[in-house]
């Protein structure tokens, strides 16, 4: 895991919505993406930038707050961009992202701004690239998966266990991994879906993403418990934690607790678990 900032429900927000912009100054989700691209018609583009624009300086609060830029390729990304630096969201999410150069784009123009970059991967390409994508280093800090764009791009169907999908989601979640990114899953569609929903952030989350997107206020309670450990895991963690730092224990690469045998790297998941634990906590009680 990426440092132990939560990012369990990442709601997406459309730009052209003052309504829904105000509106997420109320919710609990953990972070925002105020979207400029997908969500936002053309004719209303110079509208949403403006808007955003405004949001992102009077600030969200506790709240992660990224903007989705239109690619650099279209009419609106340069634009957008230029807005967005000037604005210092916490991140700017690049669409369409394929290879490095995306980012490469983007970062030349953000010149000094303390701003981080974060990735979607939603066509066959970024797939193919992931690991070149990952390794990118400079302000790259999170990949999101877009996974409608996706199953358009391959010609497949939306399947309840998203079997077609495994191999993109896994390899998303080892890129990140290796290169000490966080990683979210796609969006879940249909809103009045809760037990889908339910079980597809359970998938999501035995994959080892961080979070979800998000498409409704309704399903950021539940994602965020979703992804939020349990007391029980923590507990657990404490323990193994506790057990490594006794005196005769340090320096072992593994020790015997409990009838089981524990090695250094449970001791290093437990450490990150409950640091995660403890950020949700801080968050929540803001």
């Amino acid at each position: 895991m990426s440092g132990a900032r939560p990012r369990r429900s990442v709601l997406y927000m459309p730009g052209s919505s003052a309504r829904a912009l105000e509106k997420a100054r109320t919710l609990a989700a953990d972070a925002l993406i105020l979207d400029l691209e997908d969500a936002v018609a053309p004719d209303a583009k110079e509208t949403a930038r403006a808007q955003v624009s405004a949001a992102v300086k009077r600030g969200f609060g506790r709240r992660e707050t990224v903007v989705r830029i239109n690619a650099l390729s279209s009419p609106w990304g340069e634009a957008d961009l230029r807005a967005a630096a000037e604005a210092k969201p916490d991140a700017i999410l690049v669409p369409k992202v394929s290879g490095v150069g995306d980012l490469k784009a983007v970062e030349e123009r953000l010149g000094g701004a303390d701003i981080a970059i974060w990735a979607m991967v939603e066509t066959p390409l970024a797939v193919l690239n992931l690991g070149a994508i990952a390794a990118a280093g400079g302000r790259l800090a999170c990949l999101v998966m877009g996974t409608n764009d996706l199953i358009k791009e391959m010609g497949g169907l939306h399947t309840p266990g998203r079997h077609n999908l495994t191999a993109a989601l896994s390899l998303s979640v080892l890129a990140a991994r290796a290169y000490g990114l966080a990683v979210i899953d796609g969006v879940f569609n249909d809103i009045a879906d809760a037990d889908g929903f339910a079980a597809a952030c359970a998938q999501a989350r035995s994959f080892g993403f961080d979070g979800k997107t998000v498409i409704h206020p309704a399903q950021i309670v539940p994602c965020n418990a979703a992804f939020a450990p349990s007391s029980e895991e923590v507990a657990a963690a404490r323990k193994i934690i506790a057990a490594f730092d006794l005196p005769e224990n340090r320096g072992k690469g593994a020790i015997l607790l409990d009838g089981h045998m524990v090695e250094l790297l449970h001791a290093e998941a437990a450490r990150r678990l409950v640091a995660l634990a403890e950020a949700i906590a801080m968050l929540e009680a803001k």
